[in-house]
């Protein structure tokens, strides 16, 4: 008898096209919501990248904190890419551990931080981000990849599958990393939350909600560290804590605050100092501890090279004759630090223009430091001012230009550009003077670049530095470049009154600038000068820069000052 073919049931044939029914439609739901999981961590992960060098850089510099970072942040993204396709498909537990790793990754900073002498300059920023940083592009690139791998591109061919992902994550991560970098820019500190410390928590919970798991509970160590005790939070108690530390090496924290360029932070020193912090340098100080009858109109400086700025009212003029009465005369201050020169100026009688680019330092000058009112403050970058400046139909004019950036390997470079200089002539009257601080290793390039541009641009120029050579241990050195308008004759100082020292004893020992300084030191290393499209060349001893200047801070302040920030 022939065998009877089976013929299934209605009913299983339609329970067959149900069941593959409902694995459509849970394979479209997961689709975008794995593609929108992918988006978001390789976002986390990217917005990560500066938030990292910002924690860094109050400990090591912004420039030394980024020596390595590029690289290595490559070398991450590409080993993501392989660990994802070893793994395959058991990829997705990367996206497990991410969380636990963002939470504990402050604390692991913290712990590192400590430890910043030992690991020195730029081995400490690069020991730190391997452990913390490197390990968070990593994973989240590969279970990037992994959650990617739901939208089953494989369909479009072997070619689309293996190539789109990983451009796309490579595009996508550089895009929102600049991103990132640009709104920190604009707005890092303006809130409690946007402060780089705040911020890394924050991203820890978005990774925690977007990728739940049980192992979060290993997390809860490292998050109440970060809430009670971890410094580097911008909570009450956490200043407290900071606070406390620092009184413990002989210091007390006045006001702290994450700004534009930096970690900015005011401290009241034991030894009789107040001094003003941004990131891993001092923008400057003032004595406090005096005799009690001892009362200058303005505070002597814990750096003398400010006193020695204020000498540019003691550059006579070409003819040799008196200049024009300081009530009568203007001056324009780019860069106002703690507002030692310009206060001495506004003092003077002077009407006097100050151009700062970070309203936490202006802030902080006026509150903590006394510096007066009687002046008009531009908050903005000293390069639009300048230009904007020049292109009035009638530009203004002074009669003293002091240029005091933040140097010391962290200078805008712009700021020393042959344009840049021949913007502030410009600005200068005929019979005006310009005194220009410059911070940096003599043994680099770099010093005679900038040297030489400026006297191109200026016609007569005398340098001196601040210490004398036989006292230096080091080739990094504070000097200030005079310069007049008009180079006919040579640039002389008169001698100084009694009305120019404002009471102040280092004044009467330190306005005149003493220290000269050999021009022709700085032709050794060429005779090329600095111009806006060849920036490059100066920043490529930056970081030697950098670090020259945080081997110099560590003798100024203890390290652990520098740590507890």
């Amino acid at each position: 008898m022939p065998k009877k073919t089976r013929v299934p049931k209605r009913s299983a044939i339609v329970g067959t096209d149900k069941a593959t029914e409902i694995h459509k439609k849970v394979f479209s739901f997961n689709q975008p919501v794995s593609f929108c999981k992918a988006v978001i961590i390789l976002l986390l992960a990217a917005a990560y990248s500066p938030i990292s060098r910002l924690v860094l850089s109050p400990v090591y510099g912004s420039i030394p904190s980024s020596i390595y970072h590029r690289p290595v942040l490559i070398a991450a993204i590409i080993s993501g890419f392989i660990l994802n396709h070893f793994k395959g498909d058991t990829g997705q537990n990367d996206a497990t551990i991410l969380p636990l790793l963002a939470f504990w990754i402050p604390t692991i900073q913290y712990i590192l931080i400590k430890q910043s002498s030992w690991l020195g300059n730029p081995t400490g920023p690069l020991v730190t981000e391997i452990v913390t940083y490197y390990p968070l592009a990593l994973l989240s690139v590969s279970a990037s990849a992994t959650f990617l791998q739901a939208l089953n591109l494989k369909r479009y061919g072997v070619t689309i599958s293996k190539h789109v992902p990983a451009v796309g994550i490579a595009f996508a991560h550089n895009f929102a990393e600049k991103l990132t970098s640009f709104v920190l820019s604009k707005y890092i500190g303006s809130s409690v939350f946007l402060n780089c410390s705040a911020l890394q928590l924050l991203i820890a919970v978005v990774y925690a909600v977007i990728l739940p798991s049980k192992l979060l509970l290993l997390a809860i160590p490292s998050l109440l560290f970060s809430v009670s005790s971890n410094v580097h939070m911008p909570w009450g108690h956490t200043t407290a804590v900071l606070n406390s530390t620092l009184q413990g090496h002989g210091y007390a924290l006045q006001d702290r605050e994450t700004s534009l360029t930096g970690y900015i932070s005011v401290l009241d020193s034991q030894e009789g100092f107040r001094a003003m912090r941004c990131d891993h340098s001092l923008l400057g100080g003032e004595w406090t501890k005096t005799p009690v009858n001892y009362k200058p109109k303005v505070q002597d400086p814990i750096y003398a090279i400010f006193v020695m700025l204020e000498a540019v009212r003691l550059i006579q003029p070409e003819n040799g004759g008196p200049r024009r009465a300081d009530e009568d005369s203007k001056a324009l201050v780019i860069g106002l630090g703690i507002g030692t020169t310009p206060a001495a100026l506004i003092n003077h009688g002077i009407d006097t223009t100050i151009v700062e680019i970070d309203p936490v330092v202006y802030k902080f000058a006026r509150k903590h430091f006394h510096f007066p009112t009687n002046h008009t403050a531009v908050i903005d970058d000293a390069v639009a001012f300048v230009e904007r400046s020049r292109l009035k139909s009638i530009p203004d004019t002074y009669d003293y230009i002091v240029h005091d950036v933040f140097t010391g390997g962290v200078e805008p470079l712009e700021l020393f550009t042959l344009e840049f200089m021949e913007g502030l002539r410009s600005l200068l009257k005929d019979d005006g003077a310009i005194a220009i601080n410059y911070a940096g290793d003599l043994s680099l390039p770099s010093a005679g670049l900038v040297v030489r541009t400026i006297m191109a641009v200026f016609p007569m120029c005398r340098i001196f530095r601040e210490l004398p050579e036989s006292s230096s241990t080091t080739d990094f050195i504070n000097m200030v470049i005079f310069c007049k308008m008009v180079g006919t004759t040579p640039l002389r100082f008169r001698r100084p009154h009694t009305a120019d020292f404002l009471g102040s004893k280092m004044r009467e020992s330190r306005l005149l600038p003493k220290h000269e300084m050999d021009p022709s030191l700085f032709e050794i290393s060429g005779k090329q000068i600095l111009k806006a499209e060849d920036i490059g060349i100066l920043r490529a001893y930056h970081s030697q820069n950098a670090i020259g200047h945080w081997k110099l801070m560590r003798t100024v302040l203890p390290a652990s000052v520098w740590e507890n920030w």
